[in-house]
């Protein structure tokens, strides 16, 4: 993918993950980018909410969206991770219909992938889904050579406890202060009315407070940080462009 003049500055790309997951998930995530400085998110294509976030998507182009891979699910109980959704025994097998499902859905190819709890950061399938990126020519999360991944903005520690300050309008604009020259991913889970339904619940609706908040948007502004997305991007996929 060619990298645009803007990578020589400050630039920002703010992802959401698990669009598609809830429908509370998908409002959140439509809140953000509306009023908010979310500009991509990732779509898991095997939830229940996928046919609502895709319909999202077509119609508001700017949003670029990609494939968030669902290769299994943890969450932290009694003191140890546990499975609550086995992974695939084939994993290239099953990204190829996620992707499949992806074009169904959307129209379209993903401007770019990354995947459910970070699972293509590990073997085998890193090497699988690093091979998928190669050929379809797009940008991996944290395996990119333009563009780096900032995972800080999330409100709870490795064990699953709360941590939210991580996750306030303070902590944000920490982290827009420390932004590095070039082209920068900030991961974020926004959504609304989740509080009961998800391991990460009453942390979403926080993200989507701080997302949407006025200083944050202000700030970005002063600082003459780019704000951005993964269709402003050469990287022949659909998208509006710059």
């Amino acid at each position: 993918m060619s990298v645009p003049v803007g990578a020589r500055r400050r630039t920002l790309i703010v992802n959401a993950d698990d669009f598609g997951r809830s429908a509370g998930v998908n409002r959140g995530i439509a809140f953000a980018h509306e009023k908010g400085i979310v500009t991509s998110a990732s779509l898991m294509v095997r939830r229940p909410a996928a046919v609502e976030a895709a319909e999202y998507a077509r119609s508001h182009p700017r949003l670029s969206v990609g494939l968030h891979a669902d290769l299994g699910e943890w969450v932290f109980r009694n003191g140890a991770w546990e499975v609550v959704e086995e992974p695939p025994d084939d994993v290239g097998d099953e990204l190829s219909r996620q992707l499949d499902r992806f074009s169904e859905l959307v129209g379209c190819l993903p401007t770019h992938l990354d995947s459910h709890q970070h699972v293509h950061q590990r073997e085998p399938e890193a090497a699988v889904i690093s091979a998928l990126a190669g050929e379809l020519g797009l940008p991996l999360r944290g395996r990119n050579a333009h563009i780096s991944y900032c995972g800080d903005f999330y409100g709870q520690t490795g064990k699953s406890e709360p941590m939210h300050e991580a996750i306030s309008v303070e902590s944000l604009l920490n982290l827009l202060t420390a932004l590095p020259a070039g082209i920068t991913e900030l991961g974020c889970h926004p959504g609304v009315g989740t509080d009961d339904d998800l391991p990460y619940g009453v942390e979403r609706s926080i993200e989507v407070a701080a997302l949407c908040d006025r200083r944050v948007r202000a700030f970005i502004d002063e600082r003459e940080i780019s704000l951005r997305s993964f269709t402003d991007f050469d990287n022949g996929r659909c998208g509006a462009g710059w």
